[in-house]
Protein backbone atom coordinates (compact mmCIF):
# COMPACT_ATOMS: atom_id res chain seq x y z
CA UNK A 1 0.00 0.00 0.00
CA UNK A 2 1.40 3.15 -1.20
CA UNK A 3 1.68 6.04 1.18
CA UNK A 4 -0.75 9.33 0.50
CA UNK A 5 -0.48 12.74 1.77
CA UNK A 6 -4.50 13.31 2.14
CA UNK A 7 -5.38 15.64 4.49
CA UNK A 8 -6.67 15.40 8.15
CA UNK A 9 -9.64 17.69 8.81
CA UNK A 10 -9.05 18.53 11.98
CA UNK A 11 -5.23 19.56 11.16
CA UNK A 12 -7.09 22.36 9.00
CA UNK A 13 -6.24 26.01 9.89
CA UNK A 14 -10.16 26.55 9.55
CA UNK A 15 -11.43 23.96 11.49
CA UNK A 16 -12.52 25.35 14.79
CA UNK A 17 -9.87 25.34 17.44
CA UNK A 18 -12.86 24.24 20.02
CA UNK A 19 -13.35 21.39 18.30
CA UNK A 20 -10.15 20.37 17.55
CA UNK A 21 -9.44 20.48 21.10
CA UNK A 22 -12.78 17.85 21.75
CA UNK A 23 -11.60 15.20 19.07
CA UNK A 24 -7.66 15.06 20.42
CA UNK A 25 -9.18 14.93 24.01
CA UNK A 26 -11.61 12.39 23.03
CA UNK A 27 -8.74 10.05 20.75
CA UNK A 28 -6.00 10.63 23.71
CA UNK A 29 -8.83 9.29 26.49
CA UNK A 30 -9.44 6.14 24.52
CA UNK A 31 -5.34 5.49 23.92
CA UNK A 32 -4.87 6.07 27.55
CA UNK A 33 -8.16 4.08 28.65
CA UNK A 34 -6.28 1.25 26.53
CA UNK A 35 -2.71 1.55 27.83
CA UNK A 36 -2.00 2.09 24.14
CA UNK A 37 1.88 3.07 24.66
CA UNK A 38 2.84 1.21 28.01
CA UNK A 39 4.68 -1.42 25.73
CA UNK A 40 7.67 1.64 24.63
CA UNK A 41 8.17 2.42 28.05
CA UNK A 42 11.35 -0.22 28.37
CA UNK A 43 12.76 1.21 24.80
CA UNK A 44 12.22 5.22 26.15
CA UNK A 45 13.34 3.80 29.49
CA UNK A 46 16.77 2.77 27.56
CA UNK A 47 17.19 6.01 25.27
CA UNK A 48 16.88 7.80 28.55
CA UNK A 49 20.05 5.61 30.54
CA UNK A 50 22.01 5.66 26.93
CA UNK A 51 22.02 9.65 27.24
CA UNK A 52 22.11 10.49 30.88
CA UNK A 53 19.15 12.35 31.23
CA UNK A 54 15.83 12.35 32.98
CA UNK A 55 14.03 15.41 31.09
CA UNK A 56 11.69 14.94 27.91
CA UNK A 57 10.57 17.53 25.43
CA UNK A 58 7.51 16.34 23.93
CA UNK A 59 6.32 17.44 20.70
CA UNK A 60 3.19 17.86 18.94
CA UNK A 61 1.24 17.02 22.49
CA UNK A 62 -2.34 17.70 21.38
CA UNK A 63 -4.17 16.64 24.08
CA UNK A 64 -1.37 15.64 26.80
CA UNK A 65 -0.09 12.39 25.30
CA UNK A 66 0.21 9.00 27.47
CA UNK A 67 2.47 10.60 30.06
CA UNK A 68 0.55 10.28 33.05
CA UNK A 69 0.56 6.16 33.14
CA UNK A 70 4.44 6.65 31.05
CA UNK A 71 6.25 8.59 33.49
CA UNK A 72 5.36 5.87 35.75
CA UNK A 73 6.26 3.02 34.24
CA UNK A 74 9.73 4.42 32.79
CA UNK A 75 10.16 5.69 36.83
CA UNK A 76 9.55 2.16 38.32
CA UNK A 77 12.40 0.77 35.93
CA UNK A 78 15.21 2.94 36.98
CA UNK A 79 13.85 4.58 40.68
CA UNK A 80 14.90 7.91 38.91
CA UNK A 81 12.04 11.28 39.19
CA UNK A 82 11.40 11.88 34.94
CA UNK A 83 10.02 15.63 34.21
CA UNK A 84 8.19 15.85 30.98
CA UNK A 85 7.42 19.07 29.35
CA UNK A 86 4.49 19.32 27.18
CA UNK A 87 4.39 21.46 23.79
CA UNK A 88 2.50 21.89 20.64
CA UNK A 89 2.11 24.01 17.67
CA UNK A 90 -1.65 24.70 19.17
CA UNK A 91 -0.91 23.83 22.66
CA UNK A 92 -4.28 22.95 24.81
CA UNK A 93 -3.63 24.38 27.82
CA UNK A 94 -6.73 23.96 29.58
CA UNK A 95 -5.65 20.08 29.45
CA UNK A 96 -1.84 20.74 29.65
CA UNK A 97 -2.83 21.75 32.96
CA UNK A 98 -4.93 19.50 34.17
CA UNK A 99 -1.98 16.99 33.54
CA UNK A 100 0.72 19.06 35.39
CA UNK A 101 -2.19 19.26 38.65
CA UNK A 102 -2.38 15.17 38.18
CA UNK A 103 0.97 14.43 37.41
CA UNK A 104 2.91 14.86 40.70
CA UNK A 105 5.15 17.88 39.45
CA UNK A 106 6.34 15.30 36.68
CA UNK A 107 4.53 16.87 33.71
CA UNK A 108 5.46 20.81 32.95
CA UNK A 109 3.89 22.90 30.24
CA UNK A 110 5.20 25.48 27.87
CA UNK A 111 2.62 27.90 27.01
CA UNK A 112 4.27 29.20 23.54
CA UNK A 113 3.31 27.43 20.28
CA UNK A 114 6.32 25.31 19.40
CA UNK A 115 6.95 24.02 15.93
CA UNK A 116 8.41 20.51 15.95
CA UNK A 117 11.01 21.50 13.27
CA UNK A 118 12.55 24.57 14.41
CA UNK A 119 12.40 24.10 18.17
CA UNK A 120 14.06 26.44 20.60
CA UNK A 121 17.37 25.49 22.04
CA UNK A 122 16.54 26.14 25.41
CA UNK A 123 14.24 23.56 25.59
CA UNK A 124 16.79 20.59 26.17
CA UNK A 125 15.63 16.96 27.04
CA UNK A 126 15.29 13.51 25.03
CA UNK A 127 12.13 14.39 22.12
CA UNK A 128 9.35 12.64 21.49
CA UNK A 129 6.48 12.39 19.05
CA UNK A 130 3.55 10.28 19.75
CA UNK A 131 1.17 9.35 17.15
CA UNK A 132 1.53 12.78 15.21
CA UNK A 133 4.87 12.13 12.49
CA UNK A 134 2.64 10.65 9.76
CA UNK A 135 1.07 14.60 9.87
CA UNK A 136 4.69 15.54 8.27
CA UNK A 137 5.45 14.78 4.76
CA UNK A 138 8.69 13.12 4.47
CA UNK A 139 11.07 16.79 3.95
CA UNK A 140 9.03 18.23 6.62
CA UNK A 141 9.44 14.63 8.66
CA UNK A 142 13.65 15.08 7.77
CA UNK A 143 13.35 18.55 9.16
CA UNK A 144 11.96 17.05 12.70
CA UNK A 145 14.63 14.72 12.94
CA UNK A 146 17.51 17.38 11.22
CA UNK A 147 16.10 20.06 13.81
CA UNK A 148 17.29 17.70 16.76
CA UNK A 149 20.39 16.48 15.31
CA UNK A 150 21.52 20.18 15.36
CA UNK A 151 20.37 20.43 18.68
CA UNK A 152 22.39 17.03 19.48
CA UNK A 153 19.01 15.68 21.64
CA UNK A 154 17.80 12.31 21.07
CA UNK A 155 14.40 11.57 19.34
CA UNK A 156 11.91 8.92 19.80
CA UNK A 157 8.91 8.74 17.20
CA UNK A 158 6.36 6.41 18.23
CA UNK A 159 3.28 5.67 15.90
CA UNK A 160 -0.15 4.03 16.93
CA UNK A 161 -1.17 4.20 13.61
CA UNK A 162 -0.06 1.81 10.36
CA UNK A 163 -0.95 1.18 6.32
CA UNK A 164 -2.07 -2.11 6.55
CA UNK A 165 -5.62 -3.29 6.47
CA UNK A 166 -6.31 -4.41 10.35
CA UNK A 167 -5.35 -1.12 11.72
CA UNK A 168 -7.57 0.86 8.87
CA UNK A 169 -10.59 -1.45 9.65
CA UNK A 170 -9.89 -1.00 13.31
CA UNK A 171 -11.42 2.73 12.81
CA UNK A 172 -14.78 2.50 12.72
CA UNK A 173 -15.30 0.40 15.65
CA UNK A 174 -12.92 2.90 17.76
CA UNK A 175 -15.36 5.87 16.10
CA UNK A 176 -17.82 3.69 17.67
CA UNK A 177 -16.06 2.71 21.00
CA UNK A 178 -15.54 6.82 20.97
CA UNK A 179 -20.08 6.83 22.19
CA UNK A 180 -19.38 4.41 25.30
CA UNK A 181 -16.57 6.50 26.88
CA UNK A 182 -17.32 9.72 26.03
CA UNK A 183 -19.18 10.59 29.48
CA UNK A 184 -16.07 9.59 31.59
CA UNK A 185 -13.84 12.41 30.19
CA UNK A 186 -12.44 14.70 32.02
CA UNK A 187 -12.99 17.58 32.46
CA UNK A 188 -16.75 17.16 31.95
CA UNK A 189 -17.76 19.32 29.50
CA UNK A 190 -21.94 19.30 28.00
CA UNK A 191 -20.25 20.75 25.00
CA UNK A 192 -18.09 17.42 24.05
CA UNK A 193 -21.84 15.40 24.61
CA UNK A 194 -23.33 17.74 22.13
CA UNK A 195 -20.85 17.62 19.68
CA UNK A 196 -20.38 13.48 20.11
CA UNK A 197 -24.51 12.76 20.35
CA UNK A 198 -26.63 14.96 19.40
CA UNK A 199 -24.22 16.08 16.59
CA UNK A 200 -21.66 13.61 16.22
CA UNK A 201 -18.89 15.25 15.01
CA UNK A 202 -16.09 14.19 16.85
CA UNK A 203 -16.53 10.17 15.68
CA UNK A 204 -17.07 10.87 12.46
CA UNK A 205 -13.59 13.28 12.16
CA UNK A 206 -11.82 10.47 14.44
CA UNK A 207 -12.81 7.89 12.12
CA UNK A 208 -12.43 10.20 9.01
CA UNK A 209 -9.05 11.61 10.53
CA UNK A 210 -8.36 7.61 11.74
CA UNK A 211 -8.48 6.13 8.15
CA UNK A 212 -6.56 9.09 6.62
CA UNK A 213 -3.32 8.42 9.76
CA UNK A 214 -3.05 5.25 8.07
CA UNK A 215 -2.64 5.77 5.34
CA UNK A 216 -0.17 8.40 5.79
CA UNK A 217 1.81 6.08 8.22
CA UNK A 218 5.61 5.22 7.66
CA UNK A 219 6.60 2.17 8.17
CA UNK A 220 10.22 1.10 9.97
CA UNK A 221 11.92 0.99 7.24
CA UNK A 222 10.64 4.04 5.44
CA UNK A 223 11.66 5.93 8.90
CA UNK A 224 14.61 4.88 8.77
CA UNK A 225 15.45 5.82 4.95
CA UNK A 226 14.56 9.33 6.14
CA UNK A 227 16.51 9.48 8.84
CA UNK A 228 19.52 8.25 6.68
CA UNK A 229 18.29 12.15 4.55
CA UNK A 230 19.33 14.01 7.58
CA UNK A 231 23.22 13.00 6.96
CA UNK A 232 24.31 13.04 10.72
CA UNK A 233 27.04 10.86 10.77
CA UNK A 234 27.57 11.01 14.80
CA UNK A 235 23.87 9.58 15.29
CA UNK A 236 22.79 6.11 15.66
CA UNK A 237 19.20 5.40 14.60
CA UNK A 238 17.25 1.88 14.94
CA UNK A 239 13.50 1.36 13.77
CA UNK A 240 10.97 -1.48 14.64
CA UNK A 241 7.60 -2.45 15.56
CA UNK A 242 6.09 -3.06 19.41
CA UNK A 243 3.18 -5.24 19.73
CA UNK A 244 -0.11 -3.88 21.92
CA UNK A 245 -2.59 -5.42 24.17
CA UNK A 246 -5.33 -4.03 21.34
CA UNK A 247 -3.51 -6.80 18.87
CA UNK A 248 -1.92 -3.72 17.22
CA UNK A 249 1.76 -2.60 16.39
CA UNK A 250 3.51 0.48 17.54
CA UNK A 251 6.54 1.85 14.88
CA UNK A 252 8.99 3.71 16.40
CA UNK A 253 12.23 5.44 15.28
CA UNK A 254 14.91 6.21 17.68
CA UNK A 255 17.33 8.62 17.60
CA UNK A 256 20.76 9.29 19.73
CA UNK A 257 24.01 11.03 19.55
CA UNK A 258 27.28 8.36 19.33
CA UNK A 259 28.64 8.34 22.84
CA UNK A 260 32.60 9.42 22.74
CA UNK A 261 33.37 6.13 23.27
CA UNK A 262 31.88 4.45 20.43
CA UNK A 263 33.01 7.20 18.06
CA UNK A 264 36.44 6.48 18.93
CA UNK A 265 35.79 2.82 18.45
CA UNK A 266 34.55 3.64 15.08
CA UNK A 267 37.29 5.82 14.05
CA UNK A 268 39.71 3.04 14.95
CA UNK A 269 37.69 0.16 13.18
CA UNK A 270 37.64 2.49 9.62
CA UNK A 271 41.64 3.22 10.64
CA UNK A 272 42.83 -0.55 11.25
CA UNK A 273 41.02 -1.43 7.94
CA UNK A 274 42.89 1.52 5.77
Amino acid sequence: MRRVQFIELHDQPWFPGFLRDEVTEALQYGMNLLNFYGPVAPILHSLLETNAIRSIVDLCSGAGGPWIELSRKIESGSGNSLQILLTDKYPNLRVFDCLKAASGQRIRVCKESVDAMSVPRHLAGVRTVFTSFHHFPPEEAAAVLRDAVEARQAIGIFEATARAAYPVACMLPWSIFVFLYTPFIRPFRWSRLLWTYLFPVIPLVLLSDGIVSCLRSYRASELLEIAGTVNAREYEWTSGEVATVAGGKITYLIGSPQRASDMCATAEGVSAQE
